[in-house]
């Protein structure tokens, strides 16, 4: 069994993955967010050859350099010269948006192993590019320039494979790895406590560069009270499902507001007005103007991902002065609600708990709800890797 799971390939982990939705680096800001919301897609990749020419590009000259989503620009927006003209911002190239560590994207062939994946993943890597048996006949081939579908360079196609896909690959052969899928994460030494945290009634836009951070580690923002216990988050993943007008809530309101507006779904009518009249006295004209374009009213400028109960403990709100009011309308009970574990919890338990809400960490607290750390996939794939090493001796 050990030697069968060695054996595996990385074409294993691709079969039925979408082909790639591709965005030339030559590209404006404008065309990123035009494609973000038309494709449906939390990410795009970004490209080092031009995707709508017919020229003959090698394809060692041909590069996925990048991958972006919604919270890219958002950030990007957030800075107090882009907020006073958002229409000028958008008009920059997208390069500005990849600004990310090299090597976060990283090519591999589909007869690459499970082990050099999982340490192109220790090396920092969160996308690896792969390339895929091309799916787009010849008609669709001529549709392709005008639609948001996938893009072949040089005929090929590629799809994203993440920190997920191969969790989730271990979890299917965990037996293998026994007792450890068993002991604590706390006995592991797993649990980081390194985390990017901000106060809840701290302003959001002092999150913004821990935003940033969270979305090039792929965690999340901890929401705490005074004395260091676990309210919520501010998630990459749900921000993500907003447009770009959250970047006036980002700029104007305090951390938990913010978190009022991610469970609500947008901005609940009661802060509109609050958010339009700070926005003014800042001189954010052009902002103040891109969110009456596209709120008027308090319509919803965040949409639900997908509906879904779940058992996995949450960070409770514990008193009035902290709590959120609004719809639960998202991907968890409470968007801005965080997954959370315990030391003691298990490693497979904390693995299955992430897997099952689409996140590559879980929050680890106390008893008494305080922080005591994080643990990401990439955490756990040491473990395994460690125990991988010791199967090929």
């Amino acid at each position: 069994m050990a030697v069968s799971l060695l054996a595996r390939e990385v074409s294993d982990l691709c079969l039925g993955k979408p082909a790639l939705r591709s965005l030339s680096v030559s590209a404006t800001v404008s065309d990123a967010l035009l494609m973000l919301k038309g494709s449906g897609d939390n990410f795009i990749s970004v490209w080092s050859c031009d995707h709508s020419s017919n020229a003959k590009v090698g394809f060692e000259d041909c590069r996925c350099v990048g991958k972006l989503c919604m919270v890219d620009v958002i950030c990007y927006l957030c800075k107090e010269e882009k907020l006073a003209s958002p229409s000028s911002a958008l008009t920059s190239p997208v390069s500005v948006l990849l600004t990310k560590p090299a090597g976060i994207v990283r090519h591999v062939e589909r007869h690459s192993s499970i082990l050099e994946v999982i340490d192109l993943i220790m090396e920092g890597a969160q996308n690896l590019v792969v390339p895929i048996q091309s799916s787009i006949s010849s008609r669709k081939k001529l549709l392709q320039k005008s639609s948001f579908g996938p893009t072949q360079h040089n005929g090929r196609e590629f799809c994203w494979l993440t920190q997920e896909d191969v969790i989730r690959f271990l979890l299917s052969s965990i037996s293998l790895f026994s007792p450890i899928p068993a002991l604590s994460i706390d006995s592991l030494g797993i649990i980081g406590t390194e985390v990017l945290a901000i106060e809840y009634h701290d302003p959001a836009y002092s999150a913004v560069d821990l935003i940033s951070s969270s979305l090039s580690q792929q965690t999340s923002v901890a929401v705490v009270d005074d004395d260091g216990k676990l309210i919520g988050e501010i998630s990459p993943y749900t921000l993500s499902s907003c447009d770009e007008t959250v970047a006036a809530a980002i700029t104007t309101l305090s951390a938990g507001d913010l978190m009022a507006y991610i469970d609500y779904g947008g901005l609940p009518e009661a802060l509109v007005q609050v958010v339009k009249a700070r926005l003014k006295e800042r001189k954010f004209e052009g902002m103040l103007e891109l969110l009456e374009e596209f709120s008027p009213s308090s319509s919803s400028s965040c949409s639900s991902d997908e509906e879904s109960s779940s058992s996995s403990p949450r960070a409770p709100v514990r008193s009035r002065r902290y709590s959120r009011q609004g719809s639960y309308s998202a991907r968890m009970v409470g968007r801005a609600e965080a997954i959370v574990c315990h030391p003691r919890s298990s490693l497979v338990a904390v693995m299955i708990q992430a897997l099952a809400h689409r996140v590559n960490y879980v929050w680890v607290i106390e008893d008494d709800y305080s922080l005591a750390g994080i643990v990401t996939f990439s955490d756990m794939l040491k473990v395994f890797r460690e125990h991988l090493d010791s199967l090929c001796r």
